[in-house]
């Protein structure tokens, strides 16, 4: 099973920038997808950006242009660089990622999550 550590994430004014990372350890075989969850209150939980292998990426359709996805295989390490935030994307963000162990076991994990909020 692997272990995510999240870093970045915190208050930012409209039109700033911050940039999480997600750090996967443990038990790690191969990591097939890493991305990110957000939710904020009082609203469901949406899948923000994810990538698979080195380029296949995906965004939601309400961050395209602005936030970036990123890995650094060898560091098992994804990036989500957030350009010209926006209140609307004050939310929890967790990080996902999905692989194998070493014995070839299936495991999907999510980090604890770190808060991005967006104010002026």
């Amino acid at each position: 099973q692997a272990r995510l550590e999240e870093s970045g994430g915190g208050l930012v004014q409209p039109g700033g920038s911050l940039r999480l990372s997600c750090t996967a350890s443990g038990n790690i075989g191969v990591i097939n997808g890493m991305g990110w969850y957000r939710q904020a209150p009082g609203k469901q939980r949406e899948w923000v950006a994810g990538v698979r292998g080195d380029h296949d990426t995906n965004y939601l359709d309400s961050v395209k242009g602005r936030f970036t996805i990123s890995r650094d295989n060898a560091q098992n390490t994804a990036y989500l660089q957030m350009d010209n935030l926006q209140p609307g994307d004050t939310a929890h963000y967790w990080c996902n990622v999905d692989g194998k162990t070493r014995e070839g076991t299936l495991f999907a994990s999510d980090g604890q999550g770190t808060q991005v909020t967006v104010s002026s």
